[in-house]
């Protein structure tokens, strides 16, 4: 097969260790490269009752994964960590193919998931290990929750499903992994690698379909242990919905909502405006992180505006097999078309579009659109702080100082990142970092920027509050504490009231009972041995 053409062989869904496709097909979701719609990667077919088989044969896979070492787990993620190294080129193609992304950036993407997949090798072992205090007896272990669904986004389709499900593994969970039903190809073949890599059957599955079908039935499922999600907030919502009866079900929910970023008076104007560019509009303006806002000093607002407007009407946009291409297609016909109203309803409400929509010339039949960057006059009406931009789209906001642009963004319904761009030696630098509301802030950096070494937690409607990064493997496992007390049982004090007698003494009716000396002074502390033991 073509690696940029060709159908692809449709395995199925991977359930026990084998792929296998449906008998009782439920409906198809269609492979369709967004950049060139002429592409049909395939029909993939789909089945509720598949869904079923792949949670009982997890439970079963489970149940031996749990008990397998730490340090065999380690062994089999890096088993998987190197199949894709060796896959790097072809998968990369593959991502383009589905994603429509250019062939450079699914490149970065195949090499950001090998990286992660480092870190969780080398760091995530500290993270799992035991805890021991040997002068109490006490020690605390991260067990394994169980059957791990994973409902994967399209605008990461590697990355995140490869990340998330390895942290799964590492851990001692089964996993159930749905791929977005935009990338079922990434899908088939994240799981051909795990296919490799020798594991317990059932301890990794995959089902293919859509979110409102096999998505709901697999987060309704009464078996599943733990949900993982990344996606819209409306779709978060309505796991929310779904899940409401089990309280008890621990679920991530990393919903994005875009960051955004401040400009300050000192900021260097050349680097603001390409970070928030690059920011606004890589990817096509659909990373959970894109910089789908920007809050401006007055003094420097026509400046930096110039510089962004100029510089983005530069970018090239096109296929993503084509040489220096920027930005490619968005994903669907459904979000150029969500992408379109949004800019034309801001006009309409009085905001000013300094680029608006324009259609871009190719022969390809895709789902092309150049960035937009809509002026918001948000004094006069409406500020639209709640609703994420769809796509490439970047609104501009004046403020006159920096307490009202701090005041802006913290406004912003989804605050998963911030980026400030300010002197270093900004003498209010302090405050703003005190005031800022923001998961996450890079100074002098794009919104896009992140580090899995360090926890993320996306403010607002951004998340549930659970950091992802190596704090998902604290969040897939459970602690145990455990405490053991290896003194003689004469020699531990006994409470006051409780007036035990020697076992090994034979009381009569006329013995005396000694009582105990309850002063509290002459008892000594015994805190350690009770539950409210401060260790």
């Amino acid at each position: 097969m073509n690696e940029a053409t060709g159908r692809l062989l449709r395995k199925g869904d991977y359930v026990f260790g084998s792929f296998m496709k449906p008998e009782a097909v439920d409906g198809y979701i269609n492979g369709v490269n967004p950049g060139d719609r002429s592409d049909v990667l395939g029909r993939f077919p789909f089945s509720e009752t598949s869904l079923d088989e792949a949670m009982e044969y997890a439970a079963v896979g489970y149940r031996v994964w749990r008990r397998t070492s730490i340090n065999d787990r380690a062994s089999a993620v890096h088993r998987f960590r190197d199949q894709m190294a060796a896959q790097q080129e072809p998968l990369a193609r593959l991502v383009t193919r589905e994603t429509g992304k250019p062939l450079w950036e699914a490149r970065q993407e195949l090499l950001a998931t090998i990286r992660a997949l480092d870190l969780l090798l080398d760091e995530g072992m500290n993270v799992l290990a035991p805890r021991v205090v040997d002068e109490i007896g006490a020690r605390s272990d991260s067990l394994p929750r169980g059957v791990v669904a994973i409902l994967c986004p399209f605008n990461f389709p590697l990355l995140i499903s490869a990340m998330n499900t390895a942290a799964a593994v590492l851990a001692g969970n089964a996993v159930i992994v749905k791929p977005s039903k935009f990338t079922p190809g990434v899908g088939q073949a994240h799981i051909e690698l795990w296919d490799r890599c020798r594991l317990p059957r059932g301890t990794v599955n995959m089902v293919q379909g859509p979110g409102s079908v096999v998505g709901q039935r697999l987060v309704s499922h009464p078996d599943l242990d733990v949900l993982v999600f990344a996606g819209s907030y409306d779709t978060a919502c309505s796991l929310r919905r779904l899940t409401q009866h089990r309280p008890e079900l621990p679920v991530l929910l990393q919903c994005g909502g875009k960051g955004a970023a401040i400009v300050l008076d000192d900021a260097e104007i050349d680097r603001a405006a390409y970070e928030v560019m690059v920011g606004a509009f890589l990817t096509a303006g659909q990373r959970h992180n894109s910089t789908g806002r920007v809050i401006v000093d007055d003094s420097i607002y026509d400046e930096f505006v110039e510089c962004i407007v100029s510089n983005t009407q530069r970018l090239k946009v096109g296929y993503g097999f084509e040489p220096n291409v920027f930005m490619g297609p968005l994903i669907s016909e459904n979000l150029r078309t969500r992408y379109r109203r949004f800019v034309r309803t801001l006009t309409n409400e009085g905001h000013t579009a300094l680029l608006e929509p324009q259609p871009v010339p190719n022969q390809l039949k895709g789902f092309y659109v150049r960035p937009s960057i809509v002026a918001v006059d948000w004094m006069q009406g409406s500020a639209v702080l709640d609703e994420e931009p769809p796509g490439p789209v970047l609104l501009v906001y004046r403020a006159q100082d920096w307490q009202q642009a701090v005041g802006l963004h913290n406004q912003i319904g989804g605050r998963i990142s911030a980026s400030l761009f300010t002197d270093p030696d900004n003498p209010n630098l302090s405050d703003i970092r005190e005031r800022l509301r923001s998961g996450a802030l890079n100074i002098n950096r794009g919104t896009i920027g992140a580090s899995l070494r360090l926890p993320a937690v996306g403010l607002g409607i951004s998340s549930n509050g659970i950091s992802g990064g190596l704090g998902l493997l604290r969040f897939l496992t459970h602690p145990r504490s455990q405490l053991t007390e290896v003194r003689d049982f004469d020699s531990m004090p006994k409470l006051p009231g409780t007036n035990w007698l020697d076992p090994n003494h034979s009381a009569s009716e006329t013995d005396e009972v000694l009582p105990i000396n309850d002063d509290p002074t002459e008892l000594g502390d015994i805190s350690k041995f009770l539950e409210l033991a401060p260790d």
